[in-house]
């Protein structure tokens, strides 16, 4: 893989904190505004201009778009980012319960997101690729790096095991209670040699990112009669994390309304799957299992492993065991991008939060599902196959506005 050092915009370290923010698609308006409230030096006014806005704006409207690239230069002329004074590259160290992961803050070709170099296991929608298009030619730059996996080399974990030996640029805790810690490798010519080693990338989180990084090249190239392939735009910037280090959380799934039948006959048509049972732990002890929240308590459900083909990469994920086993056959569910009787629950929130959401009356059920793991990942995209939608959720999350790769 081609890995690109750059001159990154960054705060000073005495700030990083306060300017850190969330992924701009991690929180809805309402949420980045409350987050960014008091702290204007929050990189939220920049990912997610539309807090600064009327809250009736259309988030699609042109004043967002330029509202975003006005927070960047505002940001770069009062000092909140400041421009290195050469190209580098970034290790990038998260601690989050005790569990660390050590990656690489770089730029990647769009070339290689278009010839598959780096895999991809979801689909994107048409109009949140023209939302992060929009956005990365308004500000002439990605304002938030792409959460990329890679198969560990040894030689590159050498190389990064020896880099974070030195105090780093930033360490901070975020109020999440996660630990972010930051060092600056330039010269990086060791780095880039060695990471030359590794053969592919895997998109764990921003696939969207990834899409609207080659859509604005390629409108830049169209532009550009003197193309060379070697110009800024071609590249992209991304986080890699070797697959060993990473944790996948459930996305866990609610419903709502159980398509006219009672609990009773709910779990009736759930047990011709296999076992179901009462419990008192949500949580799934093994793939093929699922917990099932009714008002009055938790059930468990495992499916009967004979029935699932666990050579199918696609259908043997719990995901697809549970949409085209409860969801679609038994509770009427379409396609769940599309389907408004489905919501989805990132598994940081936790199982109470399907609790929570039930108990109130807001959804009849919530399904606690086994994480996808990051070999049955790896194997989806190597295998040129999509995951279902929502199949997986990463924790913990890259900050942003820590690096912004201008274009």
């Amino acid at each position: 893989m081609r890995l690109h050092p750059f001159r990154a915009l960054r705060p000073p370290p005495a700030i990083a904190g306060e300017v850190a923010a969330v992924p701009y698609d991690v929180v809805n308006r309402e949420e980045a505004a409350a987050l960014a409230d008091g702290n204007p030096r929050s990189f939220l006014h920049v990912g997610r201009p539309d807090i600064d806005l009327p809250a009736d704006t259309d988030p699609y409207d042109a004043r967002v778009y330029a509202q975003g690239r006005a927070a960047l230069d505002a940001f770069v002329r009062d000092g909140t980012l400041r421009r290195d004074d050469e190209p580098a590259l970034y290790l990038y160290r998260l601690v989050m319960d005790g569990r660390r992961q050590v990656g690489i803050v770089g730029c990647v070709h769009v070339d290689d997101y278009e010839h598959d170099v780096i895999r991809k296991h979801e689909k994107t929608r048409k109009d949140k690729e023209d939302d992060r298009t929009r956005h990365v030619l308004t500000l002439n730059a990605h304002a938030e790096p792409v959460f990329l996996a890679c198969r560990p080399v040894e030689a590159v974990d050498g190389l990064v095991a020896q880099a974070i030996q030195a105090t780093p640029l930033y360490d901070f805790v975020a109020p999440d209670g996660v630990r972010h810690s930051l060092w600056k490798v330039a010269p990086a010519d060791s780095l880039v040699r060695a990471f030359a080693a590794v053969p592919l990338a895997y998109v764990a989180d921003g696939h969207h990112r990834c899409a609207s990084a080659w859509r604005a090249a390629v409108e830049r190239r169209a532009a550009n009669p003197g193309h060379t392939g070697d110009e800024e735009y071609n590249w992209f910037l991304a986080a890699l994390f070797p697959s060993d280090q990473l944790r996948i959380l459930p996305y866990n799934r609610v419903v709502k309304d159980l398509n006219g039948l009672s609990a009773e006959q709910f779990r009736t048509k759930l047990a011709a799957l296999g076992r179901v049972e009462p419990t008192t732990d949500p949580v799934p002890p093994v793939a093929g299992s699922f917990g099932v929240y009714l008002p009055g308590g938790w059930w468990r459900v495992t499916i009967d492993p004979a029935t699932i083909d666990a050579t199918d990469p696609i259908r043997s994920l719990d995901v697809s065991l549970l949409q085209e086993r409860v969801l679609t056959p038994i509770l009427g569910v379409g396609d769940p991008r599309t389907d408004k009787r489905i919501d989805f629950v990132g598994g940081i929130r936790g199982t109470a939060e399907l609790e929570r959401r039930v108990d109130s009356g807001g959804v009849a059920v919530g399904f606690s599902l086994h994480p996808t793991t990051m070999d049955q990942l790896l194997a989806v995209s190597d295998a040129g196959e999509i995951m279902p939608p929502k199949s997986t959720w990463f924790e913990p999350k890259l900050r942003s506005g820590l690096l912004v790769h201008e274009m």
